[in-house]
């Protein structure tokens, strides 16, 4: 049996901190349960995919967002919506390392894979 994949797409920031953490909280503990994950940053969550912004985030009682998304990182797969880094001016070599730059049709491939999962914040 293969494990299903949960894809989690993010779509606040800085502009929403709570729900914005609650989703990076969601797929960093998916990661440490050995479950597939896919993190999608989209809208204001794409400023994450740089390299520092995850250590400007603070929420109280909240893990650091940097130690979330290097949790995800590690064992996931991290994408940046494509429109979203255009709209933004963040180009593939501007992402930290292990991001990646994809489009809607890959998100949806993704969701509609045999077994999938998929969470929006």
């Amino acid at each position: 049996m293969t494990a299903r994949t949960l894809v989690i797409k993010i779509t606040a920031g800085q502009d929403d901190p709570e729900r914005c953490n609650q989703a990076f909280n969601g797929a960093a503990a998916a990661v440490v349960s050995g479950v597939p994950t896919s993190l999608w940053l989209t809208g204001e969550a794409s400023w994450f995919a740089l390299p520092g912004r995850a250590g400007d985030f603070a929420l109280p009682h909240a893990p650091p967002l940097a130690d979330l998304l290097d949790s995800v990182l590690s064992g996931g797969t991290v994408s940046l919506c494509t429109q979203c880094a255009a709209r933004r001016d963040i180009a593939p070599e501007d992402v930290m390392q292990g991001v990646r730059i994809a489009g809607a049709s890959t998100f949806v491939a993704e969701v509609m894979a045999d077994g999938a999962q998929a969470l929006v914040y």
